[in-house]
């Protein structure tokens, strides 16, 4: 049955689990409050060292329930003074359940919608949760952190696109390859790095020529 968490039983459980994760070395935490336009909307935002990635990762999955994948943005910060990469999981704690099936039957999951919101549901994993994860990285020519790929499914192509497109590497990942860029790319071509300087032609079709990749659209200096 489906149920309205009501925003003051969200904002207790992202308290509790901003708690929680704050007393794990190498992590910070903080309540973000968002706005949907009906209601208020608690969320967690937290960073965290690369060497505590793993661990929190784990953490988050047997410990709070968190158990989707839902996003990884990858970001070259070539000119920032304390990052030069920055990798950022979006996570989600969705409560969603399969339902057991007794005699080939499935058995419906039945919510009490009346204890939503109260002391029950806010000292157990009930209540959705949205978590940001960012995680800072060094200057280097080989940017990596560790894979999650194992922990959550969402991760397997998450993590496939932020290295094709940003070059960030993670380790551990099974069948990394390319998912946008074309299988044939050059080893080390990775567009989103501020290097390389992308332009948007009058369709909007991405290209990099400096590359030599000859991929100009055929009606390249024509009028449109």
């Amino acid at each position: 049955m489906g149920k309205k968490v009501t925003a003051a039983a969200q904002q207790k459980s992202a308290e509790s689990l901003v708690e929680a994760i704050s007393a794990i070395d190498g992590v910070s935490a903080a309540l973000d409050t968002r706005s949907s336009g009906t209601q208020a909307r608690h969320t967690v935002s937290g960073t965290c060292t690369p060497d505590s990635w793993r661990g929190l990762a784990e953490t988050l999955a047997a410990e709070h329930g968190v158990d989707h994948c839902s996003m990884i943005t990858g970001i070259h910060w070539p000119d920032a003074a304390d990052k030069t990469w920055e990798v950022v999981y979006h996570l989600m704690r969705t409560c969603v359940s399969d339902p057991e099936t007794i005699e080939g039957v499935v058995q419906p999951n039945i919510t009490d919608a009346n204890k939503v919101g109260s002391t029950y549901y806010w000292n157990h994993q009930d209540v959705p949760l949205e978590i940001q994860i960012s995680i800072a990285l060094p200057d280097t020519r080989e940017p990596a952190v560790a894979s999650v790929q194992d922990i959550w499914v969402g991760a397997d192509w998450n993590e496939k696109e932020t290295w094709d497109l940003v070059g960030i590497d993670f380790e551990g990942h099974e069948g990394m390859r390319r998912v946008l860029n074309p299988h044939e790319t050059p080893v080390g071509y990775h567009p989103l790095q501020k290097q390389h300087k992308l332009r948007y032609h009058g369709f909007e079709e991405m290209y990099d020529d400096a590359q030599g990749f000859l991929r100009k659209p055929a009606d390249a200096g024509k009028v449109k």
